[in-house]
């Protein structure tokens, strides 16, 4: 036991670098003039040897071998504990320090080369920064690979998503690259049959929607005495649990995409707020890998509200904030536009259905990156391909292609299958809810959320990682990972046009 108690104190001094961390990311994102890019980037590779250094110390193995030898000593909560602090440290140990922070320092650098290669869509620009850090990348996966004894990818993945292999990914994805091509052309044809949609351009002053959205975070359960809401590039959620840092970027002639952004990450906080609080600073205590965090945002943004039944609860407020009226603000319009399947270039702009497709995408783009069959120099050429062959379409610049997402800029490589799988578990979350709580759409209509969070909270966020990701589903819904329940949550929504 006292080898455990002398882990959690150690594992407390990480979470409290982790957490610095977390909040200078946040300001590089949102504050940070541009001349204070150079000195970031070396805090935070300082930051992340000194906890390389605390993880990789030599006693840690000794006392992680000590506590594994008592666990019947210890509570299911600190054997979970000890099962996570393994994992962490066998990911740490891996990699050399001098590595780790020539990638933390090559990600930062290039994160910031990026944000003005996107504006002058200069993809040249970008190119020596982010073979930087693929090469890093590539190094740190090969020695992770030998460490897990594992395909490189798996290593990468497994940081975000812990247990989930290639193979997994290989048997779930290949199932889409059937369905998804196929189900966009069916759902197209189907809404040719929809009344013309009335655009729902107008004028947002910015600080309009902020408050508008202000007041829909809290609603859905936001605590802002623990966290705030700003504005970046690329939207996110960081912080961390009692310091949120959620953010969006607002378009002042159409409201919805910033609204969107906000529904999504407030999933996110939400989780992050629900975590046991008693646990908080220790790895038992954290979010259950990204899978289950996208399944969070994607549950609220997807299955909550673009539901007909949170539009008839929010537009209302929409009217009155903005003094807007008329046909295009009528439930069914503003549905049927949110709802509308149709090919774009961005991502983050993408309607639920052709999402999986852009996942697809990068998913087989980092694998070849990352595997090294295919060079930064091939991305634009290979992103064309691929968008014509999952979406029909070619973007005109690298701008709206492979320049548009920040993750392989700051060497987030093995994060892109988390929405998709996301996807899937925030469907079966919500079969799970509707088959337990019979009044499911009535209460969003109504405005009473703390149902839902009530559910999530008891089923999900209060777990933190005491069970294995499977597990936690499993006990949740009743299954694990079931890509049926996705594509009949799919089905029922665009072609039997039911509420869910």
């Amino acid at each position: 036991m006292e080898s455990y108690k002398t882990l959690e104190k150690i594992f407390y001094k990480i979470n409290d670098l982790r957490q610095t961390q977390a909040v200078l990311h946040w300001d590089t994102a949102t504050i940070m003039p541009v001349g204070g890019a150079d000195a970031r980037s070396e805090q935070l590779a300082t930051i992340e040897s000194i906890q390389h250094a605390l993880i990789t110390d030599e006693s840690i193995n000794e006392l992680i071998l000590d506590a594994e030898s008592k666990l019947d000593s210890l509570n299911p909560w600190q054997k979970s504990n000890v099962i996570e602090m393994r994992r962490r440290w066998k990911h740490a140990s891996a990699v050399p320090q001098k590595l780790l922070k020539e990638f933390v320092k090559a990600g930062s650098k290039c994160e910031m080369v990026w944000r003005s290669a996107k504006v002058d869509n200069d993809f040249k620009q970008l190119v020596p920064a982010l073979k930087k850090v693929v090469n890093l990348v590539r190094e740190i996966a090969t020695i992770k690979s030998k460490t897990f004894g594992c395909d490189q990818y798996t290593a990468l993945l497994d940081q975000y998503d812990p247990g989930r292999t290639t193979q997994d990914l290989e048997l779930v994805f290949e199932d889409l690259k059937q369905f998804v091509p196929g189900f966009i052309a069916e759902v197209i044809e189907k809404q040719k049959s929809r009344s013309q949609l009335l655009p729902l351009q107008g004028n947002f002053p910015m600080e309009k929607q902020k408050r508008l959205a202000k007041e829909i975070m809290k609603i859905l359960g936001f605590n802002f005495n623990y966290g705030r809401l700003d504005e970046s590039r690329h939207p996110f959620c960081g912080g961390y649990p009692s310091d949120i840092r959620i953010t969006t970027r607002y378009d002042e002639s159409n409201l919805i995409p910033g609204m969107m952004g906000i529904f999504h990450e407030t999933g996110h906080a939400l989780y992050e707020d629900g975590l046991p609080r008693s646990l908080r600073g220790q790895p038992v205590g954290e979010a259950r890998g990204m899978s289950v965090h996208e399944s969070q945002s994607l549950f609220m943004e997807m299955q909550v509200c673009r539901s007909r039944s949170f539009l008839k609860y929010f537009l209302p407020m929409v009217k009155q904030e903005f003094n807007v009226d008329g046909a295009q603000w009528e439930v069914d319009n503003v549905y049927n536009s949110v709802t509308k399947v149709q090919p774009s270039f961005i991502r983050v702009d993408a309607d639920e259905v052709t999402y999986p497709a852009h996942i697809l995408l990068r998913y087989y783009m980092e694998k070849y990156l990352v595997s090294g069959e295919m060079e930064v120099e091939d991305l634009p050429d290979a992103w064309d391909q691929g968008m014509e062959r999952f979406l029909g379409i070619r973007p005109s610049s690298d701008k709206e292609g492979c320049m548009q997402d920040i993750h392989w800029m700051d060497g987030t490589f093995g994060y892109f299958p988390s929405y998709t799988i996301g996807a899937i578990y925030a469907a079966q979350i919500a079969k799970a809810i509707k088959a337990d709580k019979p009044n499911f759409y009535s209460d969003i209509e109504q405005g009473k959320f703390s149902v839902i969070k009530k559910w999530l909270g008891v089923n999900i966020h209060e777990n933190g990682s005491k069970f294995s990701t499977s597990e936690l589903i499993k006990q949740a819904t009743g299954s694990e990972l079931d890509i049926t329940a996705y594509k009949d949550h799919l089905k029922h929504r665009y072609l039997d046009e039911q509420e869910g």
